[in-house]
Order: structure tokens, then sequence, then C-alpha cells
């Protein structure tokens, strides 16, 4: 299986994006690593191992994976059967794990308290307008520490190119995960957080979010240290922003860096901002919007007819 998988894998290296190719397809790689068997004769073992070892999400991606190898194995003559047809669809997954969007965005005062705990950072402050931007945005991470100064004009950010993980590490990608490009309107507010980091002499080919040592942020490190919470060399754990403010009880439960873009999208419904202009703004059609952010409006009241 590990040596079929090897191959498929190659095939499918031109088709698949750089990051799908080293993180998507490693993972797999790895789980077929662990199977307890790798005979086809042992298909319903092999599902079994994998649903009794990974979540339903995962067990489900895996095997959908497999199948689609062992498809492209059968049509290159390379096995005479496909045991894995229609394992995923029988697997049912739990409403949690099955939710396309898991919307639980901060409030603004843990928005707020967020944002001051990073500027008042003696280790992560250098952060502090990466996160604003991601919150006052709603753009994803991948789209934000892609931008350089060339995509600033006095109206618009232009998002249009993201940064991806290759096999050679961190690498830049032309377009966006829905479209090829869009354009934010700038306000006093975005202004204000891109003036006070603008180099003097700016060339517009810089990044303008830079890691500490000035190179493209790698937005996993970001992730592990300054949000969530690490181990040092000590073994020792040590809290991120985030975690640490989850502990003083200022934010109620610890969530992920993408729910700023969540955050973003249910303050401005709030706000009454209309959903095609909100969808526009962030990458969404509108039918994404009412479905999975307008029913979640923390606000929502029943007039008096």
């Amino acid at each position: 299986m590990g040596e079929l998988w090897e191959k498929y894998a190659e095939f499918k290296k031109p088709q698949v994006s750089p990051s799908t190719y080293a993180v998507d397809y490693r993972k797999y790689r790895n789980h077929i690593a662990k199977l307890p068997t790798k005979i086809l004769d042992d298909a319903i073992a092999i599902r079994d191992y994998l649903l009794a070892n990974l979540s339903a999400n995962a067990a489900k991606r895996t095997l959908t994976n497999i199948n689609a190898c062992w498809d492209w194995a059968l049509k290159s003559q390379l096995v005479e059967s496909n045991p894995f047809q229609s394992m995923a669809k029988d697997i049912q997954m739990p409403k949690s794990e099955s939710a396309e969007y898991e919307i639980n965005p901060f409030t603004k005062e843990e928005r707020d308290s967020i944002i001051q705990a990073f500027e008042e950072s003696k280790l992560y402050s250098y952060y502090a307008p990466l996160v604003k931007l991601l919150f006052f945005t709603g753009c994803r991470p991948s789209e934000a520490i892609a931008l350089q100064w060339k995509h600033i004009s006095d109206k618009y950010i232009t998002f249009e190119q993201a940064i991806t993980i290759s096999t050679k590490g961190l690498a830049l990608k032309d377009g966006l995960k829905t479209q090829s490009q869009r354009r934010f309107p700038i306000n006093n507010q975005h202004r204000e957080i891109l003036d006070s980091i603008k180099p003097e002499n700016c060339n517009l080919d810089y990044f303008i979010f830079r890691s500490k040592k000035g190179g493209i942020v790698d937005f996993g490190d970001f992730l592990n240290h300054a949000w969530k919470c690490y181990k040092n060399h000590r073994g020792t754990h040590i809290d991120g922003i985030v975690t640490h403010l989850v502990k003083q009880g200022v934010v109620s439960e610890y969530r992920k860096p993408h729910q700023c873009r969540h955050t973003f999208i249910t303050l401005c419904l709030e706000a009454d901002i209309d959903a095609k202009d909100v969808g526009r703004w962030v990458g969404n059609s509108p039918e994404i919007i009412y479905k999975h952010y307008a029913g979640n409006k923390r606000n929502l009241q029943v007039p008096e007819l």
C-alpha cells in the first residue's frame, strides 16, 4: 500500500497545490504507514482501524483518498480490484465534525483584550498589527501574511496571493482560496494600523508583516507560540497570549486565529451591514454568509409588531 500511495502521490503532485501535497498527502502517507496490515484482503480491518484511531472526519478523508488511489491504480492496471470502493460513503460523521463552518466568534470585548495583550507583550508585540488586521478585515491568515506594500493604495487593500506550505517550506501562491483577487476598502482604522508599521523609503515588494528575524511570518509558529502555547527547551509549557487570557477569565474559551475572521463577519452583521457587502469584503458568497453567520447574530431580538 505504501509503494502504491507513493506512485499515486507522484501522479497527483502536478495537479494539486503545494500545500495539499506537502501537508495532506504526507498525512495520508503517515496513516497508511501506521496500519496494522497492508494486505488488500484486509480492507475491512483497515477501515475499522482508521475509525478506531482517528476522528470520523479524518477516517473518512483518509479512506476517500485511499479509494481514489486504488481507482487510479485500477485504471493504470497496477491492481485488479478496488476493495475500498464506497467505504468512505458509509461513514456517518457526528454533527460537530460534519459542520463546514465552526463559528465561535470572540466578543468585541474579547477581541479588544486580545489586541491589547499583544500590544503590551514583551515577546509578541511585533505581531499586534497582524492580529489587528485579521480582526478588522476578516481576511484569512494566509492572505494577511502574503500582503506586500504594493497591495496597499489610498482606498483599497488588494488581496491576490497567499502563503502556503510546500515540500520546500513556505511558498507564495498567486490567487486566493475562492477567487483570484478581491479589493477591501480601507478606513481610518486600517490606515492607522498600516501607517504605524510602514518603513521609510518603503520597497513596494517588501512583505508588510515580517517575523522577528525579518522573514516571512510562519503562521504555524505564530499559532503555537504567540497565540496558543509551546514547550520550551526545559519541557515547561509556556502560555501564548490567548491561552493566558483564557486562564485569567478575560476570554471565555480558547479559539483558533481563524475565529478572527468569524468575529469580523459576525460584528459586521450585528452592525446591520448587508450580507452581500460583507461577503464581497471577505470573499464569501451571500449564501454562505446567510447560511453560516446570519443565524448566529447575538443581538437578534423579536420586533414589536
